[in-house]
């Protein structure tokens, strides 16, 4: 049985029929409606997981704890809660922030930094404003590691003559 070579005219007559029929099968796709928009935030060693539901009770949880009771100070919490104030949507949102590692400052930071984000990814119009108040900049300054020898970083042991 002798068989017949395809020449490369029904090679092309094949993928084209067949790039028809991709293109008929092809589904317009619709921008997934999410019930969250969600980042993430770092400063030092603090890093926030925030997410932003459009749906619920308008209220600000971290660590499954209200904004007041988790940063007692009022500083804290204006720098959290920053871009929300800057953006004006306060009572838009219900805000839900995981977060782990670093002191108070950092983790209130990382936040801020999360929540821009979040906000970016919500309406990317946000962005020319919150790029101008520095808010979708990470910062990148972090402590140096101890080397060997030395008592931390930098700081070496205390010289004695005896």
């Amino acid at each position: 049985m002798v068989r017949k070579r395809e020449t490369t005219e029904t090679k092309k007559k094949k993928t084209k029929k067949a790039k028809k029929e991709q293109k008929e099968k092809k589904v317009i796709k619709k921008p997934k409606l999410s019930r969250y928009f969600e980042a993430v935030g770092r400063r030092k060693t603090a890093k926030a997981r925030v997410r932003l539901f459009t749906r619920g009770e308008k209220k600000f949880l971290i660590n499954e704890k209200p904004l007041e009771v988790y940063f007692p100070l009022t500083t804290l919490r204006e720098k959290a809660q920053s871009p929300l104030e800057i953006m004006k949507c306060q009572d838009k949102f219900q805000v839900s922030v995981l977060v782990r590692g670093g002191g108070f400052n950092a983790q209130s930071e990382a936040i801020r930094h999360g929540l821009a984000q979040a906000l970016v990814e919500f309406n990317p119009e946000f962005r020319k404003r919150l790029k101008k108040t520095g808010f979708l900049t990470r910062d990148p300054r972090m402590r140096e590691r101890k080397k060997p020898g030395l008592k931390r970083a930098r700081r070496a042991p205390q010289w004695h003559k005896r």
